[in-house]
């Protein structure tokens, strides 16, 4: 038996609390819901067993896992002769470039890449304790291995979702997040991501003023004055049968930017289990057995925040999307 405890991000406020389960815990559904029926879940305090219950920023979430915990493997204690310094855990981190100014790394499904506000505020100084490490927390050991960090701590300039991969940067200095925050409200800083989606999507131009609440519970496009102005470029890479590979450019970053415009277009990703249905709606199937959000952060675009040289980054598809790209291939 073991348990798992996070609090509501802002970001995920008016989720069903299956789906949230689903992401946090990499559970199947069933699994989820066995867990849900068993009252071994507490939803601010108390058990909660309504899948479909609308989560709210900043509640705290304790869950009680029956099953075997994950085997963890066992660590060979470092040799007591003369011998190099032991190396810090990658957790799948993959460092693409880095100097005195910026770092930019590759990150895998899975992780959050910096701590919330609303865990913050809760935790505080026990957050490094008592929730799971996000990428912002793994990668200074791992930089200061590489004699890339001395002092010092890095600075998250924008973030992927949990279950996004591919390519995050970081500033190292305040001039550089400065800098890089300014390319960023001006749309200077080139992103391009990959997904697999359901459906037959079309190339085009998306644009819409997306809210926090478009009138059943998540986030999308709406027509309040109050709205985030977000614009994303679709193109179809590689057809399938009823699905298909997909390039999106974004104009804008807002937050679940490219799965709200996929989802609202009738073409959500493999794998999504939020922004996958209309307003109100029931979700478009999905038979690709995907296991998370099908989205990969595929390239990158800077203007250097000290030398001002342009800059790209390319990041290759994750083996799961890999897999199931090739998949799709031989169904098709």
């Amino acid at each position: 038996m073991s348990t798992r405890i996070f609090v509501i991000h802002r970001r995920q406020a008016g989720q069903p609390l299956l789906a949230t389960l689903q992401a946090e815990l990499r559970l199947p559904r069933d699994d989820v819901l066995r867990t849900l029926r068993a009252g071994d879940v507490r939803l601010a305090g108390n058990v909660c067993t309504d899948p479909e219950r609308r989560v709210r920023s900043g509640q705290r979430v304790h869950v009680t896992l029956r099953g075997k915990p994950p085997r963890q493997e066992k660590v060979k204690p470092a040799p007591e002769r003369k011998a190099p310094a032991p190396q810090p855990a990658t957790h799948g981190i993959v460092v693409r470039y880095v100097d005195e100014a910026i770092a930019v790394v590759e990150k895998p499904a899975g992780l959050t890449t910096v701590r919330h506000k609303d865990e913050e505020r809760e935790f505080g100084s026990r957050a490094k304790r008592f929730l799971p490490a996000t990428l912002a927390d793994l990668l200074p050991p791992i930089l200061r291995a590489r004699g890339a960090l001395q002092q010092g701590r890095v600075r998250a300039v924008h973030r992927l979702d949990k279950e996004t991969s591919g390519l995050v940067i970081f500033a190292l200095t305040a001039a550089a997040e400065r800098e890089l925050g300014k390319q960023l409200r001006a749309h200077v800083v080139g992103r391009r991501y990959v997904a697999l989606v359901r459906g037959q999507p079309k190339d085009g131009r998306i644009e819409s003023a997306l809210v926090r609440d478009r009138g059943d519970g998540r986030r999308g496009s709406g027509t309040s004055r109050d709205g985030q102005h977000a614009i994303t470029h679709v193109r179809v890479v590689e057809p399938f049968d009823n699905f298909a590979l997909v390039e999106c450019r974004l104009e804008t970053g807002r937050t679940h930017q490219v799965r709200i415009h996929l989802g609202e277009a009738g073409t959500p990703l493999c794998g999504e289990r939020v922004y996958d249905r209309p307003r109100n709606g029931q979700p478009v199937p999905d038979g690709s057995g995907a296991r998370r959000p099908m989205l990969h952060a595929a390239s990158l675009a800077i203007d250097h925040p000290v030398s001002g040289r342009r800059m790209e980054w390319e990041a290759p598809l994750p083996e799961d999307m890999r897999q199931l790209r090739d998949r799709l291939r031989k169904l098709a």
